[in-house]
C-alpha cells in the first residue's frame, strides 16, 4: 500500500478522533491502528514517520510516535 494511501487513512481515523479532544484521540487513534492495521501497514507508516512524517496530522502524529515506540513488529519476511 502506498505511503500516500496510508497517510490519508491514518489522518481520516485522526478526524474521527479529533472532536473527543487531544487526550483522548491520540491514544484512541493509536489504538484503532494498532487494532486494525496489519503489521506491513504499520511498518510502512512507521518508516514514513522515521523519514519525517509528511502530510500526517499533529495528533496522528503523535498517536504513530506513541505507537511505534510500544510495539516492537517483527522484521519484514
Amino acid at each position: 500500500m502506498s505511503p500516500d494511501r496510508l497517510i490519508y487513512m491514518a489522518n481520516q481515523i485522526g478526524k474521527f478522533f479529533r472532536s473527543q479532544g487531544h487526550d483522548k484521540a491520540v491514544p484512541g487513534i493509536a489504538e484503532h491502528i494498532k487494532k486494525f492495521w496489519d503489521p506491513r501497514m504499520k511498518r510502512a507508516i512507521f518508516a514514513h514517520l522515521d523519514a519525517g512524517g509528511a502530510g500526517l496530522e499533529p495528533d496522528v502524529r503523535e498517536a504513530l510516535t506513541a505507537l511505534k515506540l510500544a510495539t516492537p513488529l517483527p522484521a519484514a519476511p
